[in-house]
C-alpha cells in the first residue's frame, strides 16, 4: 500500500478559530464558555455579595442564603469592600446593610447601581424610614428590615433581580432603537445626497445637450465632435461641464425677447 503524502494532503480542522483564540488566551478550549451563557444556565446557583459589618448578623445571613440555594461569593464588612467585591465578582444580587464603617451602604449602593453591576437589596432597621427613602433614591431595588427572615428576604431578592433584569432589557431595547434610528437617519441622509446628486447630473446633462446642439448649429460641429469638444475643454481647463455648457448657451443661445413697452 502506498504511503500517504501527509505534506500534500489537506489536514482536517483540529481546533476551531474560537478554540484557538481560547488557547491563545490561556483558557481550556474544551471548557471555554461565554459568561453570558453561564449567567443564563437555569441550574446555576444565583450569586450574592453580602455586606454587613456585624459578623454575627453576616454569618446568619450567609447561612440563610446558602440554605436556600444561593452561592455567597463575597462577604464585606464595610461599603468599600462591598463595592470592590461587586466589581470583581459581578454577582446576581448584593445584600447591603445601611450603616457600615468607612463607606455607608447607601453610598456603596449608589456606586454599584450607577455602574449597573447588580441589583442591591438594602438591610435596614424598623427605625430607619428616612434611610429607606435614601436607599431607593440611590438605586436600591428592594429593602428588608431586621431581623432577617426568609419570608421577607427571599421575595425581596427575587423582586430586586426581576426589576434589575427588566430595567436592563428596557435599556437594551432603547439602545437598539437609538442605533436603528441613527442608521435610518444615515440612510435618509445618503438617499437625500444621492437625490441631489442625481438632480445635478440630470440638469448637467440637459445643459450639455443644449450646448452640444448650439455648437452643431452655430459652429458647424458634428454631434460627436461637439460632445468631445465640451468634454476635452472641461478636462483641459478644469471647468465643470455644467458651467462650460452654461457659457456656450449664454454665447450662442437665442437672446431673450425684450418686453414691449406700452
Amino acid at each position: 500500500m502506498a504511503a500517504r503524502n501527509t505534506q500534500d494532503e489537506p489536514m482536517e480542522t483540529v481546533l476551531t478559530e474560537e478554540e484557538l483564540e481560547a488557547v491563545a488566551k490561556g483558557e481550556d478550549a474544551a471548557s471555554a464558555e461565554p459568561e453570558a451563557k453561564k449567567k443564563d444556565d437555569p441550574d446555576r446557583k444565583r450569586t450574592v455579595v453580602v455586606a454587613e459589618d456585624e459578623s454575627v448578623n453576616r454569618m446568619d445571613l450567609v447561612g440563610m442564603l446558602e440554605d436556600n440555594g444561593y452561592e455567597v461569593v463575597g462577604e464585606a464588612a464595610n461599603g468599600e469592600e462591598a463595592v470592590e467585591l461587586a466589581r470583581r465578582e459581578r454577582p446576581d444580587v448584593v445584600c447591603m446593610d445601611v450603616k457600615m464603617p468607612r463607606m455607608d451602604g447607601i453610598t456603596a449602593a449608589g456606586i454599584i447601581c450607577d455602574e449597573n453591576i447588580a441589583p442591591v437589596v438594602m438591610l435596614t432597621a424598623f427605625s430607619q424610614p428616612d434611610l429607606v427613602k435614601k436607599s431607593t433614591g440611590a438605586g436600591a431595588m428592594a429593602y428588608v428590615t431586621k431581623p432577617y427572615e426568609e419570608s421577607k428576604l427571599l421575595p425581596a431578592l427575587e423582586v430586586a433581580m426581576g426589576r434589575f433584569a427588566e430595567i436592563n432589557d428596557l435599556l437594551d431595547s432603547v439602545e437598539a432603537t437609538e442605533t436603528k434610528l441613527k442608521e435610518t437617519e444615515a440612510d435618509l441622509a445618503k438617499a437625500q445626497a444621492d437625490l441631489v446628486k442625481a438632480q445635478d447630473a440630470l440638469e448637467e446633462r440637459k445643459l450639455v445637450d443644449r450646448a452640444k446642439g448650439l455648437l452643431m448649429d452655430k459652429a458647424d460641429f458634428s454631434e460627436q465632435g461637439a460632445f468631445r469638444w465640451i468634454q476635452k475643454t472641461s478636462m483641459d481647463q478644469r471647468i465643470p461641464k455644467k458651467r462650460l455648457a452654461m457659457a456656450i448657451i449664454a454665447k450662442y443661445g437665442d437672446p431673450k425677447p425684450e418686453r414691449e413697452e406700452h
